[in-house]
């Protein structure tokens, strides 16, 4: 497979990418996670059809041959693509058998959504999976420069379109970015080729509060607008397009674990994220 140029691959890193079935923010209709398929399309680009898929859930998610689809475009040697799949009801907890599974696989990089698009969606599975595992981690991620067998050099996307340069220790745990390259489009040959190879784990154990959960489409929380009140359309212009600076912040560092915490605490506090102490609450403490 032909590399992009901004691509530099040197020692055979198995790559495994965690895929999860997504809804389409219109329409609703059952498809690829936007994410999930960018981590894929990152994982096709590094290494070509020796990319595996790994998928804890139903056996018939209607996402999953769009995933095997985008096995396209490849080397004439690549062959279909390959996707692991971890049978799982859906009150199961996903983290023990993807651990388990990426440990017998002998897999260095992973690369994955950032958060779900159905179910809990909280966004910490690649945190807790990289911690079980023993990994290093890195989020948002936009791009791989260079792969090779000790380390991979990415870049992070940051607020205002900013790019940072990371180089992450193998192996580890990739989360992609929305602004990474657009996936392919899924191609119904290669994904009628695809092999689906079902992967018999331990009876995976259930969440204890599954069943007391109430559940509710998630829903964007309004950004607060700025008020302009410039006249000049270039002042107007100069205010939207500014970089929003912090003010009132502090740069703490080298302090006791216990003085770090009171901190924090302050701060959330202040941010009314935790609800202030009672006069009788801080006497005890």
């Amino acid at each position: 497979m032909t590399q992009p140029d901004n691509v530099t691959v040197g020692a055979a890193v198995k790559t495994v990418a965690l895929v999860s079935s997504g809804r389409h923010p219109v329409s609703g209709r059952a498809g690829r996670a936007r994410e999930d398929a960018r981590a894929v399309e990152m994982g096709l680009s590094l290494s070509g059809g020796t990319l595996t898929l790994l998928h804890a859930g139903d056996a018939d998610d209607a996402a999953l041959p769009e995933y095997l689809g985008m096995y396209h475009g490849l080397s004439a040697g690549a062959g279909p693509g390959r996707l692991d799949l971890l049978p799982m009801a859906p009150d199961g907890d996903a983290l023990p058998a993807l651990a388990a599974r990426l440990r017998q696989s002998d897999a260095r990089l992973v690369l994955t959504g950032q958060r779900a698009e159905c179910g809990e969606g909280s966004g910490m599975l690649p945190y807790l999976l990289a911690e079980t595992l023993g990994w290093s981690i890195a989020t948002g991620i936009a791009a791989i420069e260079q792969c090779d067998g000790d380390h991979v050099t990415v870049l992070q996307a940051l607020p205002q379109g900013q790019r940072r340069r990371l180089e992450v220790a193998l192996p580890c745990l990739l989360a992609v970015d929305g602004v990474a390259p657009a996936p392919r489009q899924s191609a119904f040959g290669p994904a009628r080729r695809g092999i689906t190879d079902s992967v018999a784990t331990a009876a995976p154990a259930a969440d204890p509060g599954w069943a007391a959960w109430q559940w509710q489409p998630a829903r964007a929380r309004p950004k607060r607008l700025k008020v302009v009140k410039s006249t000049n359309a270039r002042d107007r212009f100069k205010a939207a397009a500014a970089k929003s600076a912090a003010s009132g912040g502090q740069v703490l560092t080298d302090l006791a674990p216990d003085e770090a915490a009171d901190r924090l605490l302050a701060y959330l506090r202040s941010e009314k994220v935790l609800a202030p102490v009672s006069d009788a609450e801080g006497a005890d403490q």
